[in-house]
């Protein structure tokens, strides 16, 4: 899995009208946050995990959303392991 895929899944998101407004703006900040690149890989994930983990707990989320979202937590929660386990 790369950035690049879950670029998109969030993208989907984002392009989802049912979708509270408010969501979708947190969800794109998240992006933002994941593909700075002033900042360290494991910076820009954790920062985007706990963006996500927030809008996840909002209670105006459709269901299918919030599996989406959890969805991609668990990607970028996998790419932060595999991640530490290359730098020893």
């Amino acid at each position: 899995m790369n950035i690049d895929t879950i670029n998109r899944l969030m993208d989907e998101i984002n392009s989802d009208r049912t979708v509270p407004k408010n969501i979708r703006n947190l969800v794109e900040e998240s992006k933002k946050r994941l593909n700075d690149k002033s900042q360290e890989a494991s910076v820009r994930i954790s920062s985007a995990v706990l963006l996500l983990d927030e809008v996840s707990n909002d209670q105006n989320i459709p269901t299918y959303t919030r599996t989406q979202i959890w969805n991609i937590v668990s990607l970028l929660e996998v790419m932060n392991e595999k991640l530490k386990e290359e730098s020893g």
